[in-house]
C-alpha cells in the first residue's frame, strides 16, 4: 500500500482554512495543539495524526473524506454494492424488470 500524501493533506488543510478567513490560532485552539503544530502540517513537517485530522476537519466544518480525497479510491460506493448484491440473488426476469424500471428512471 502507497503511503498517504501529507503533503496534500496539509496544503488541503490550509486551502480550506485559509478559504473561511480562519487563521492557524483559531484552529490551534480548537483543535488543542500549539500554532506551531499546525504550520507544521500545512508544511509536511509532521505528519497528522488521524485523531488531530477528525478535530480539524470538525472546527473546518468538512469532513475527513474531503481532505483526503486523493488518497481514496473506491470503485464502487457502498450503494452500489449493495445493488450489485441485492441483484445477484434475483431471479433473471426480476432481475430485467429493474433493469427496465432503472432505464426509466
Amino acid at each position: 500500500m502507497k503511503e498517504l500524501d501529507f503533503d496534500f493533506i496539509g496544503q488541503r488543510i490550509k486551502e480550506v482554512r485559509t478559504d473561511k478567513h480562519l487563521t492557524q490560532e483559531y484552529l490551534a485552539n480548537k483543535t488543542g495543539v500549539n500554532v506551531s503544530h499546525i504550520s507544521n502540517i500545512e508544511t509536511n513537517k509532521v505528519k497528522v495524526s488521524l485523531t488531530l485530522l477528525v478535530q480539524i476537519c470538525n472546527a473546518l466544518g468538512v469532513t475527513v473524506d474531503y481532505l483526503l480525497e486523493n488518497e481514496y479510491h473506491n470503485p464502487t460506493s457502498v450503494i452500489e454494492k449493495e445493488l450489485l448484491n441485492m441483484i445477484k440473488g434475483m431471479k433473471k426476469e426480476k432481475q430485467e424488470t429493474l433493469l427496465r424500471i432503472a432505464k426509466v428512471l
